[in-house]
């Protein structure tokens, strides 16, 4: 496409300003308009290449627009684009029978949806509909989607913007806590979890957790917490959901993040990087559980031919090229990078956090220029620079790094240099 049938960044953003709702916005001041992507690069309207390192939150692991698995999504859009659940088609079902090879422990039923919102919230609604209780318990600064139910398990305040959200949710301190170690955070989170248990453990459906906090800061427990949370679940019937919407699908290093702490959870929710881009998203549980949800339901669009042929693709890709062990090697290379620049300035990073290819370096900042702004004033100047990066957390000074799985050693030395020369000139007294 020619640049000149582009509207440009500040055509975009006038339409959006007009069009769109208030509450949605964007990262940058000076921000492009991207046009085009191809595996871990995207190019703005003037041409320039930006290596992703935030992969859409987490979504195109196997990178932008690749071609092997573009070529079979194309393929079936020509053959057959939608029918619904109410007809027999194949592709869904040779997705269900491929995620059933994937899946821990005896997970083997899985019912598709479209985001990972619409995934939490049929996880939370197969809870009620197996215990036949109300409750829940979730974790502080978790974030569970964008609905009536999932976010009230959203402990996120920032997300939480409904303010007539379900009641029938404890929150629980999270494993973690800056004033404490890793062992003490998640030994006083423990300790919360067994008190609400003994409280009301028998009006408790499922307690929903992500395995690492993904907006929360990127957060990941200490390796017992969850084998302790879920024996103590169990003691009282109550389900373990695991939301793996951010993590699924080799991320950290391992096809499901939860797999890193030895637990098998009872259902489990996903999404983003199923499907590289393509709405496509599902909870899968056991053949028990699954055999509570037995009303009639349906998707309209959930598991369509095209989203889940996509998904095939995807998970072929995945395995055929070892993402999660690229990963896991990758993301050792990036976090002993980061915590070399942590070392570096000690003033400006005050953690580096998280495994694989899904980590977080919090920002300090100053009194004269807050952990927030900096880590804009940072995401601003490596975009500049070519590089995009995310932030999270809950003061939103935390550096989020969650590229396409196919990025580079390359791209990662390349990223980090550039990102010492910014640190470089946030460290100086006279900065810009």
């Amino acid at each position: 496409m020619e640049q000149q049938q582009f509207i440009g960044r500040d055509g975009v953003a006038a339409k959006r300003k007009q069009y769109f709702y208030p509450c949605t916005a964007h990262f940058y001041r000076d921000a492009p308009q991207l046009v085009r992507g191809s595996m871990q690069f995207v190019y703005d309207e003037n041409g320039k290449q930006y290596t992703d390192f935030f992969a859409g939150v987490s979504v195109v692991a196997c990178g932008h627009c690749n071609p092997a698995i573009t070529a079979r999504t194309i393929e079936q859009l020509q053959q057959l684009q939608h029918t619904s659940t109410v007809y027999l088609t194949q592709p869904g079902v040779d997705l269900a029978e491929r995620l059933e090879q994937l899946l821990p422990g005896s997970l083997r039923r899985t019912f598709f949806v479209n985001s990972g919102s619409e995934a939490n919230e049929g996880a939370l609604l197969l809870a009620r509909m197996h215990t036949g209780r109300k409750g829940f318990i979730a974790l502080e600064s978790g974030l569970h989607g964008r609905t009536n139910l999932t976010m009230s398990v959203t402990g996120l305040q920032m997300w939480r913007t409904d303010k007539y959200l379900d009641e029938d949710v404890t929150f629980i301190t999270r494993p973690y806590d800056p004033e404490l170690t890793l062992e003490e955070a998640g030994a006083r989170s423990l300790q919360n979890l067994e008190h609400v248990l003994q409280e009301k453990g028998g009006h408790i459906a499922a307690m929903i957790v992500e395995p690492i906090q993904g907006n929360g800061g990127m957060i990941m427990p200490v390796s017992w917490y969850f084998r302790e949370v879920k024996a103590l679940l169990d003691q009282y019937g109550v389900l373990l959901i695991d939301d793996e919407i951010q993590t699924g699908y080799g991320r950290t290093g391992a096809m499901f993040a939860m797999e890193h702490f030895g637990v098998v959870p009872d259902i489990i929710s996903m999404a983003k990087a199923l499907g590289n881009g393509v709405p496509v998203a599902a909870f899968a549980t056991t053949d028990e559980i699954a055999a509570s949800l037995n009303r009639p339901s349906a998707s309209t669009f959930g598991g369509n031919p095209v989203s889940a042929a996509t998904a095939l693709a995807v998970l072929d890709y995945i395995e055929g090229e070892r993402l999660a062990e690229r990963a896991a090697e990758l993301g050792e290379r990036l976090k002993r990078s980061l915590q070399q620049l942590q070392e570096r300035y000690p003033a400006l990073i005050s953690d580096v956090r998280g495994t694989g290819l899904m980590l977080g370096a919090e920002l300090a900042g100053s009194d004269a220029v807050p952990a927030a702004e900096l880590t804009d004033d940072v995401l601003e100047e490596m975009k500049d620079r070519g590089y995009l990066i995310g932030k999270n957390g809950v003061n939103r000074n935390v550096l989020a790094f969650q590229p396409p799985l196919i990025v580079t050693a390359e791209d990662i030395d390349g990223m980090i240099k550039a990102l010492n020369e910014v640190l470089l000139q946030a460290s100086h007294p006279h900065r810009k």
